[in-house]
């Protein structure tokens, strides 16, 4: 009767913490929208701003990114390429799982060990923001790291034998961490043993000789589920680990990063997107498009195609508009639009990444961010390269439908106002951030903030589509895509330094120079490349990695770093769809619920056709860069 008292006790202690756990990741959520907006309230009424607003809205993103990142592994929904588990057999999926997790408790549990040694080193306990100590703000590093770490130990799948190899991953952890433990030991007692650095220099001997295999082990379960997030930052720790490097450089770019000034704009438009996918603002958009198109011939597909832009230029190319609105538009596609069903699963597929060339394209701020240029100029760049691509798959669309003699709805102009009437809401929220971003009114991550306030006010107060008592769960459903963008930023970003502090950008550009002299044939490569990457790893991870070595390169050549930036991002865009492992194709056949062999059939001919419009935007650099100048 005691033990069943026990468990009980636990049970209630767990389910108090999940709320805790989930009230404080809303709430941040919400406060970073909030905070920008005050700002400018203070702004405009008195003419300055609200004090530390800045740095308290890059710490908020902080929390937000691993209190997200907590609940995303509690949920389990870590970005990872899981394309090898599908060639195995059960028993052996069970071993690899079992592998995985344990890998994935040590890295993490390393994380949060660092993360602790580089406050105490970097923070002084007497430093402030506002009226909070830093260490206080900065604590939700090695906090978030351990919870996620638990969470990998914790699964309700296996017997306690089996878990018991999975906790084994605290013990390699520490180990994996000892030198952060070391400077942990400096900072907080008065004498360390001469034994402990003695045994951080065999850590550092034998670390430099067992890294490269360590690091092939890790691409190598890449293919196999392990998470990105988890795939990045272990490589950056073994790869500063086997070059007697500190570790808290880990935890400390990690940092470094998500405080950056423009950050924030990532989960604010991200959350602003998944407002609107909660409501009925997709089924407004297809009334207004259908009535706008619907009487030409694939009105219905043009339709699709713009609806479709409009929700991914809001929440990335992160899969969210395929199944937000794909088995909607599917079912208006199929009916209403007489389209075949392998049509307009292949339409959808293939538009489920469009818009990603449009402000306010999170990509975009990011590649701006980590190649240090100007994310407006970018947003300029991406215009009509944009338009080309939705051109292209609306021009499809109407061929099929002349050719397969689908008939068209009349035009009616009482049923075009009635329907932008009905949206006009919607269509308003795009202008109001190309006038207040272009215009100079507020910077990209109020102009985020004010994308979630006035999509809330649309949604819950004027459309009345979400109920006040469901704003929480709708903010709660935007943190697993928020929490798994977030965290790959901040493990991935040590492994953009390590590449730059171990000078490869300079080493590759150097036999670029060597062994290619002519533009185009860099290109050709570039593409491939590119290709290549973006069906292996999201868009974000990419942006973190493979930028810092693509820079240099683009520079031997003159390419405009504009163009050089829609090249990347057009191709990356294209990687989604790019068989066998682009991510929306597996989104594809989640959520349409066919064979993968099948969506792979049906959005071949759209992928050429992304794939010609590709090939413009890199070898005709006015497209990118015709509106700059």
């Amino acid at each position: 009767m005691k033990n069943i008292e026990i468990i009980l006790t636990i049970m209630q202690i767990k389910k108090y913490f999940l709320k805790t756990e989930d009230f404080l990741a809303s709430s941040a959520l919400l406060l970073l929208a909030i905070l920008p907006v005050v700002e400018i309230i203070f702004r405009v009424i008195f003419k300055s701003g609200l004090e530390a607003s800045t740095e308290y809205t890059v710490h908020i993103v902080l929390w937000v990114t691993f209190l997200g990142g907590m609940i995303t592994s509690r949920k389990n929904h870590h970005l990872a390429i899981t394309v090898g588990l599908n060639l195995l057999k059960e028993n052996t999926r069970t071993v690899i799982d079992i592998f995985n997790r344990t890998l994935s408790l040590t890295i993490t549990f390393a994380f949060a060990i660092s993360g602790l040694s580089m406050i105490l080193m970097v923070f002084d306990a007497s430093t402030v923001i506002g009226v909070f100590p830093v260490r206080f703000l900065t604590a939700i590093i090695p906090i978030g790291y351990l919870i996620i770490s638990f969470r990998f130990s914790s699964s309700t799948e296996y017997n306690s034998s089996k878990k018991w190899i999975i906790r084994s991953g605290f013990i390699l952890g520490i180990i994996l961490a000892f030198p952060s433990i070391l400077n942990i030991s400096y900072s907080l007692l008065p004498d360390v043993p001469l034994i402990m650095e003695t045994l951080n220099d065999i850590y550092y001997t034998i670390a430099a000789v067992i890294a490269k295999p360590l690091i092939f082990i890790l691409i190598l379960s890449t293919f196999f589920g392990l998470p990105l997030f988890v795939v990045l930052g272990g490589a950056a720790y073994i790869l500063f680990a086997g070059t007697w490097a500190p570790l808290e450089l880990i935890p400390n770019e990690a940092y470094s990063m998500l405080t950056g000034n423009t950050i924030a704009a990532i989960p604010m438009f991200t959350l602003a997107g998944f407002i609107l996918s909660e409501s009925k603002a997709g089924e407004r958009l297809i009334g207004l498009f259908k009535a706008l198109f619907g009487w030409i011939p694939g009105g219905m597909a043009v339709a699709a195609v713009f609806v479709c832009a409009f929700f991914t230029t809001f929440t990335g190319a992160s899969g969210v508009t395929i199944l937000a609105l794909g088995a909607l538009l599917a079912f208006i596609l199929e009916g209403d639009g007489g389209y075949k069903k392998n049509f307009s699963q292949g339409l959808l597929t293939a538009s489920g990444s469009i818009g990603l060339l449009f402000p306010p394209s999170l990509p975009i701020i990011l590649y701006g961010v980590i190649a240090q240029i100007s994310i407006k100029d970018l947003f300029i760049g991406g215009i009509i390269p944009g338009f080309l691509m939705v051109f292209v798959l609306s021009g499809f669309g109407i061929i099929i439908a002349v050719k397969s003699k689908i008939p068209r709805t009349k035009f009616k102009i009482s049923l075009v106002l009635s329907s932008f009437k009905e949206s006009i809401w919607e269509i308003i929220l795009p202008i109001i951030i190309l006038v207040f971003y272009f215009g100079g009114i507020t910077t990209i991550v109020e102009t985020g903030a004010v994308a979630v306030i006035y999509s809330l006010i649309v949604e819950v107060v004027i459309q009345k589509d979400i109920k006040y008592r469901n704003i929480v769960s709708v903010f709660l459903k935007s943190i697993p895509i928020i929490g798994g963008i977030l965290i790959i930023l901040a493990s991935s970003r040590g492994l953009s330094y390590y590449i730059i502090d171990a000078e490869i950008p300079m080493k590759l550009t150097a036999w670029v120079e060597i062994n290619i002299s002519s533009k185009y044939v860099f290109l050709i490569l570039l593409n491939l490349a590119l290709l290549v990457t973006g069906s292996l790893m999201d868009i974000f991870s990419a942006i973190m990695v493979v930028v810092p070595l693509m820079i240099p390169l683009g520079n031997i050549f003159g390419i405009d770093p504009v163009h050089l930036g829609i090249i990347f991002l057009a191709n990356l865009e294209l990687g989604y769809l790019t068989p066998p492992v682009g991510l929306n194709l597996f989104l594809a056949s989640y959520r349409f619920e066919e064979p993968l062999g099948k969506i792979y059939k049906t959005v071949i001919p759209f992928f050429l056709m992304l794939l010609f419009i590709v090939l413009l935007i890199t070898y005709i650099p006015w497209l990118s860069t015709g509106l700059l100048k």
